[in-house]
């Protein structure tokens, strides 16, 4: 009779444990992600530039004077390796991007992409920064993912840098869901001001990820316009919707509404990327656009809706521009704040 009891209570005991166990794992399950690391500090692009380590510093030191940090789910980020670079970019381009920054030379291709001798290895571990965040995402470890990294990625080609960028962190992201992790298709969100050329170029031809950019035009760096649709296999899996100067809130929900819904409902990725700029701040150092942290809120819920909707929320979202400090940090927290709602609020 204690033989029997003893075994019903630790029968309970297990039962307990793994009721413990499934409920921790779902609360985790339910969070956001949030990858930062003082790496991405070092890459020094000199006195005066907009794109300085004060963009990270500035949405950190928000989040955690509003409380949100402590709620987020800290990332830490490793070092992608040259072989997923590699999925995206040229092996000499790459092996050129690390002489050139070693070599202190100042910059790489271009004057526009400024470089220090930490550069490439802090480059390497911003594409890592949206691996780390995939790999989290697909373990089931969170829910969805921002990635506070730099230097940005989305005007970096398949052969130069360009634009503050020497790897593309989201197509580096797209090739590692679609490798890695065997999803077949992915949709690739960019609401930078500027037109991410460089995504566009990874997957003109391509009809398993979908680009779809909203962007001021005409404007650097001259690409993106609205007949840019693909070619080949890619013909209308690239979708860009050009804006005039002073857009704001009200013009970019309409182009989420009436575009992209749309074609991501034909579409049915199976993983959402954003390439997510915040140069189209009203008040941005480089942007002429007027949207607020509530437009990007609003654009942050229908692409989270997305997620929702077709790809089991899988939802990874990575910095790209944004140049004044306070309109960024507080479109950077409108953003994360969505991304941690309910699913239930979430469109």
């Amino acid at each position: 009779m204690v033989a029997q009891k003893m075994k019903r209570c630790f029968l309970l005991f297990l039962f307990l444990l793994g009721v413990c166990c499934q409920s921790e794992t779902a609360e985790i399950a339910t969070k956001t992600g949030f990858v930062y690391s003082d790496i991405y500090l070092k890459h020094d692009t000199g006195a005066g530039h907009p794109e300085r380590a004060e963009r990270l510093t500035a949405i950190v030191s928000k989040l955690k004077r509003d409380g949100l940090l402590a709620k987020l789910v800290s990332l830490q980020p490793a070092a992608a390796s040259v072989e997923w670079i590699t999925t995206i970019h040229a092996p000499e381009y790459v092996e050129r991007v690390k002489n050139h920054c070693r070599a202190g030379t100042g910059y790489v291709d271009t004057p526009d992409a400024p470089a220090s001798t930490n550069s490439y290895d802090v480059a390497l571990m911003a594409a890592g920064g949206l691996l780390s965040a995939v790999d989290a995402v697909m373990e089931g470890r969170i829910r969805n993912a921002f990635c506070a990294v730099r230097p940005p990625g989305h005007h970096a080609l398949n052969n130069k840098a360009m634009g503050f960028c020497f790897f593309n962190n989201v197509a580096i992201a797209a090739r590692h869901i679609q490798k890695k992790h065997k999803l077949a298709k992915v949709l690739i969100v960019d609401w930078d001001v500027h037109h991410g050329n460089g995504t566009q170029a990874a997957f003109y031809e391509d009809p398993t990820v979908f680009y779809f950019s909203v962007h001021l035009s005409p404007f650097y760096p001259g690409t993106g316009h609205a007949d840019e649709k693909g070619e080949g296999k890619g013909v209308g899996f690239t979708l860009n919707v050009p804006l005039r100067a002073g857009c704001g809130d009200a013009d970019y929900k309409k182009a989420f509404e009436e575009k992209l819904k749309p074609a991501a409902a034909a579409f049915k990725p199976d993983f959402v990327l954003i390439s997510a700029g915040f140069d189209a701040a009203k008040g941005d150092l480089l942007g002429r656009m007027n949207v607020t942290p509530e437009g990007y809120a609003e654009m942050t819920r229908i692409v989270r809706g997305i997620a929702e909707q077709y790809s089991k929320g899988r939802l990874v979202s990575t910095l790209e521009g944004g140049y004044n400090l306070e309109a960024l940090a507080a479109s950077a927290e409108a953003h994360l704040r969505v991304l941690m709602e309910s699913k239930a609020a979430a469109k």
